[in-house]
Order: C-alpha cells, then structure tokens, then sequence
C-alpha cells in the first residue's frame, strides 16, 4: 500500500476524500458538537459584581449595607486615601448609594458551630433580610458536606429556604471546602429537593481543599465538578487560607500573591474557560484597622492586590471589613478609567471595519492594534464591566450604549 500524500487519507482516493458530502462531517462531529454546546456555553452578560462580601449571620441586621458604607466613609474622612478628586467623588457616590454589590451571609467558618436551636433562628431572620434585597446580589454561605458538618448544612438550608418562600434574584449558596465530584452531585439532588416550583437555586463552588486542583487520579476535578452541576454553578471562589494552610504555608506566608495561590487560580481559570462559570479571587486577612500608618499599610496592600487581581482577570474578589471598600473601588476604577480611551478606540475601529478588509486594515493603521473578534468580545466586555460598576458613565471616553451591545 502506497503511503498517504499531502491532503489525501491512507486508502482513500483523493477524489474521494474531496467529494466527502457534508452531511457525513456533520454525523461524524455530532457528539463533540452536542459536547461543545453543552461544556462551552455563551460568555454570560449580564453583570458581574466586583466584590463578595463575608458577613457572619449573627451579625447581619436591617441596614447592613448602609452601615458599611457610612463606615468606609468615615475611615476615608479619617485617614485620607490620595487618589484624584475627580475619583474621590466618585467612590464617595459608589460608598453612598451601593457600598455592597454582593452580599454573603455566612453560616460557615466565620460563624462558626452554635446550639442547633440558635442556628435555626438565625437562619430564619437572615431569611427575612434577605427578603427585604439588602444588594444587588445576594446568597449564603453553608457549612461544607463534609461528615461532621453535613447535618447541620443541610438543616440551615432547609430552614432558610422554607423560610424564604421564593428565591431572591440574584441568590447563590456557597460551598465551602469542596474537594469531589461526588459533592456537587449532592448538592444538585439537594437543590432539587428543596427548590420552590418556581425558580432555580444556584451555587458556587469554594475551591480552598487542593483535592479540587489535583484529584487522586492525577487530573484536575473542577471541569467534571462543573459538568456535574447541571448548570447550576456560578461560581468558583479561591480560598486564600484553607487552601494555603492545607499546603503547610506559614501564617506569614500565606497571600493572594503566593505562588501556591496564582497556581491554584490559573488552573480555576483554564477549568472555568468557556463554561459561564466565574472566577472569582479570595481575600486578605490584613484589615485597615488602627492608626493612620496601619491603616495605610493595609490599603497599599489591598490596592496592590485588588490591582494585580484584575490584571490577571479577576473581576471579583472578596472584602471583609467596611474599610476596605474605598480601596476596592479606587483600585477597580483607577483599572478601568485607566484601560478604557485605549479599549474605546479600538473597539470602535473593529467595529467600523469589521466588514471590509480595507476598512480593517486603516482602523489597523489608525490604532497601531490589529485586533481579532476575541479581542474585540474583551474589549467590550471591559468597557460593559466598567459602566456596571460605576466606573465610567456612558458618553466618556468616547463610550456609548452601541459600543456596550453590540457584542
């Protein structure tokens, strides 16, 4: 048998393998194209929040997120944070009117173990705040389903949602410390179970146990973990200090910005890649409390982190404290104002030449970009991202509503 030569199959005559009908392409590909649409869904568009934050349950009350954003005022008014006046005014605004775009309320590590009856009781009034829509996005955090915690998972749930009735918009259940498949197929029968006849329950998935980077069988679990919710996971959150200290990290050691931690994120990042699923980065402990040079020190901080975060990616994060608000906000807006003359311009050149191949290579030569559609989905998903969150208004930088839906 003669070897294959260029562009024939072995055995098959080249007039042959040319007069292939599409429709035997099409049934040859049809399992992976079933495979793709089901793993690769569209980008969600809707928005994103550019925080979660982590209020334990026995300390959420009527009036939280306005608390917070009166005390991150007040630590601004204090101790002063430099950033433009212009920006100053902005985050005043954002402090004011949203402090919290996404709420957790937490029943896990940072509320700790209570008397059954004493847990059922706050689940029922964080029920009722939850009702009243405290933020724009809101959800719980529960014990993990792990043996000794299980139980008591699932009693809080079961009491929070009867409580409910229905299911706020915009409402997740957090996770934690998930580290097999098997768990978030338990979770999916028990959002089933428990789910009102109208709506879906949703969740996130805490990644903080490297048994969900790297399973037994030497494969990472997260894109199965993903497969396996049916469309239910949202989320994927890292959790900076279970995850380091499972490591054997020293207390010193352990950030955001430690090898261990960019490591376990990239690979969040490559399982979640076309999935609607989101990445989201974890926290620091370091908190602005004390006098002004300690406060200080923790903002450069968050700053650098909230910063270094979003360079690679990380649209979110989590906040602990109401002082770190203002650097949330100064450091994603100071990300976006910075990013978006340059994302206008050439979102805008893709879009007057994106049909003439002339056309694209003046916006080319009028940009210095040479720029893909993918670049221009990221380009105007920046651009929707900083209009969401109060970073820019729509007519600056040369922004308008086209430019924000037309991809």
């Amino acid at each position: 048998m003669q070897p294959a030569g260029p562009g024939e199959i072995a055995g098959v005559p080249r007039d042959a393998v040319v007069q292939v009908p599409e429709r035997e392409l099409d049934r040859r590909l049809a399992a992976t194209d079933g495979q793709l649409r089901d793993q690769r869904p569209d980008e969600p568009s809707d928005r994103q929040p550019l925080h979660t934050v982590y209020v334990p349950a026995d300390r959420v009350r009527t009036g939280l997120a306005l608390r917070w954003g009166e005390q991150a005022l007040a630590a601004l008014s204090e101790h002063g944070l430099p950033y433009p006046e212009q920006l100053h005014e902005r985050i005043g605004r954002k402090l004011a009117t949203e402090p919290i775009e996404d709420l957790r309320v937490d029943f896990e590590d940072g509320y700790g173990r209570r008397e059954d009856a004493t847990e059922d009781a706050h689940a029922r009034s964080v029920a009722a705040f939850l009702s009243a829509r405290p933020a724009p996005f809101t959800g719980v955090r529960i014990k993990s389903l792990e043996p000794d915690t299980r139980p008591r998972a699932l009693r809080t749930l079961e009491r929070l949602l009867d409580a409910l009735g229905t299911i706020p918009p915009n409402f997740v259940i957090t996770l934690p410390k998930v580290s097999s498949v098997d768990q978030v197929e338990a979770l999916v029968w028990l959002c089933r179970h428990l789910e009102p006849a109208a709506g879906q329950l949703r969740f996130e998935l805490q990644v903080e146990m490297p048994q969900a980077i790297l399973g037994p069988d030497g494969t990472c679990p997260l894109p199965a973990m993903i497969h396996a919710s049916q469309g239910r996971c949202v989320g994927l959150h890292y959790g900076t200090y279970d995850y380091s200290a499972a490591l054997g990290i020293a207390a010193a050691y352990q950030s955001l910005e430690h090898p261990a931690a960019d490591h376990a994120k990239q690979v969040m990042q490559v399982a979640a890649a076309g999935t609607g699923v989101r990445v989201v980065d974890g926290s620091t402990n370091v908190l602005p409390v004390g006098d002004t040079d300690a406060v200080h020190a923790a903002w450069a901080l968050h700053l650098r982190l909230v910063r270094r975060g979003l360079e690679r990616g990380f649209y979110q994060g989590w906040d602990l404290h109401p002082a770190q608000l203002p650097t949330r906000y100064a450091a994603a807006y100071t990300f976006f104002r910075e990013g978006a003359p340059a994302a206008a311009t050439r979102l805008r050149a893709w879009l007057d030449g994106r049909d003439s191949a002339a056309q694209r290579d003046s916006g080319a030569r009028g940009t210095g970009y040479l720029d893909e559609p993918a670049t221009a989905r990221a380009l105007s998903g920046f651009l929707r991202r900083a209009a969401a969150c109060g970073a820019l208004d729509v007519g600056e930088f040369g922004v308008d509503r086209s430019m924000l839906e037309a991809l």
